[in-house]
């Protein structure tokens, strides 16, 4: 599949990383370059731009200059010039000057000129890890099976673990906190590198200090990788039901394909109305968020994102959507993230169905992964995106039209589908008596 992206290529919401926690496998790993270097990539579930995907032929994207450009600094400003008569006076004066290191002065200046943006998703990338992504690039779908996200306190955060994989099977849930990996902090560490750390071939054994939700201790948890499931829309009903409940697990190339069939077969079979639960999903391609989420809508935006110059972009609607005036809700949670985020927020602004459960993760920014000179890497946050009303997602997530939370994360969850099921069933009532 061709991936595009406008200059430098554009990765939305690359924060919410797969370590599927997983080693990458030539074709499947986004690629957040604008000209293809393999060595460059970085192993993401991500929502990347995409100039044209598999089988829906071009994207084009409406683009909005802005009313006033924004003028950029000058390359090296003024003030910067002070780093480099600190680096003079120690290499003339410094009493042990031995001790003066070049590449470790550099990474300490790059790390220090991004601390006070207060970004977790801009972040420096060592060479070390660089290396390890090039060697990576030849793997399978092998780790822990686990997707997460950096937050603002520098703490890496689980956001879904994956239905099926190790992590999910050795107790990793929803909101834990990474803290050791194999006896070393990962305190200071980009997300990238975190990342390097915790994944690995099937059958080798990583231990992870996890900070679990409610607990007073950290907990050590043994997880042996391995081959990780990349299914992506499942149907958790039975057939000939009148409510069909479908869920998303991801936004691959071919989800939208894959999820138009269940669609059709479910209403086929006799569903009159829709679950669509994007609990626990953290998102994935820029392209497939916008089909899934045509199915439901006649026309409109889906989304639209605004870059550091003011430029905006508008993502509209797909024409051709299965399933556009079938009764539905929608079921998030706090682990559906980015186009998970984009899907919900464009259905509430449509008013086209309720959202029931938890207010989701809040991933809303456009990241790009830029090579430095010395091997390592940048990656940054360029842009934001925005749902069709105008509201920011990046640190606010969706927040639901129907709020259902409980302690437990199993009762939540069956507390939610009861509720969507409650709501859709008297729509079906509703619209029976109408039909007479």
């Amino acid at each position: 599949m061709k991936k595009i992206g406008r200059v430098g290529s554009l990765v939305l919401a690359a924060a919410v990383l797969t370590a599927l926690l997983m080693t990458a496998c030539g074709g499947r790993a986004d690629d957040p370059t604008a000209t293809p270097e393999p060595e460059a990539r970085t192993q993401t579930q991500t929502l990347t731009q995409e100039a044209e995907d598999a089988g829906s032929g071009p994207f084009m994207p409406e683009v909005v200059e802005p009313d006033t450009p924004l003028v950029a600094p000058s390359e090296v400003p003024e003030e910067l010039r002070v780093i480099w008569e600190v680096w003079a006076l120690l290499a003339r004066d410094y009493v042990d000057r031995s001790k003066l290191d070049p590449e470790a002065a550099t990474e300490a200046a790059i790390r220090g000129m991004l601390m006070p943006l207060d970004d977790s998703q801009t972040a420096y990338v060592s060479a070390e890890y660089m290396q390890t992504e090039s060697q990576d690039m030849q793997g399978n779908f092998e780790g822990i099976g686990a997707h997460v996200s950096m937050r603002q306190d520098g703490k890496l955060i689980i956001v879904a673990p994956i239905d099926g994989g190790p992590a999910e099977a050795a107790g990793i849930k929803s909101g834990d906190i990474i803290l050791d990996v194999d006896g070393e902090s990962i305190e200071d560490l980009s997300i990238l590198e975190a990342i390097s750390l915790i994944r690995g071939p099937r059958g080798s054994t990583v231990v992870l200090l996890v900070q679990q939700l409610g607990a007073i201790d950290p907990v050590e948890i043994s997880i042996v990788r391995d081959r990780i499931p990349l299914a992506s829309v499942l149907l958790r009903s039975e057939p000939g039901e009148p409510i069909a409940h479908i869920r998303v697990i991801n936004f691959y190339a071919d989800t939208a394909e894959i999820l138009k069939e269940t669609i059709s077969e479910a209403v086929a079979g006799g569903a009159e109305a829709l679950i669509l639960d994007v609990r626990d999903n953290p998102g994935g391609l820029l392209s497939s968020a916008i089909d899934v989420t045509s199915q439901f809508l006649d026309d409109g935006l889906v989304l639209y994102e605004i870059d550091g110059s003011g430029r905006r972009t508008n993502f509209q609607v797909r024409q051709g959507g299965v399933a556009t005036d079938i009764p539905m809700v929608v079921l998030t949670n706090e682990g559906s993230a980015s186009a998970s985020e984009i899907l919900a927020g464009a259905i509430q602004d449509h008013e086209r169905a309720l959202v029931i459960g938890a207010t989701t993760f809040g991933k809303g920014t456009v990241n790009a992964f830029k090579r430095l000179s010395n091997g390592a890497g940048l990656y940054m946050s360029i842009a934001r995106y925005y749902t069709p009303a105008g509201r920011q997602i990046e640190d606010l997530g969706v927040v639901p039209d129907i709020e259902v939370s409980a302690r437990d994360r199993q009762t939540a969850e069956t507390d939610q589908l009861n509720k969507a099921r409650e709501i859709l069933e008297a729509e079906i009532a509703k619209l029976s008596s109408i039909r007479g």
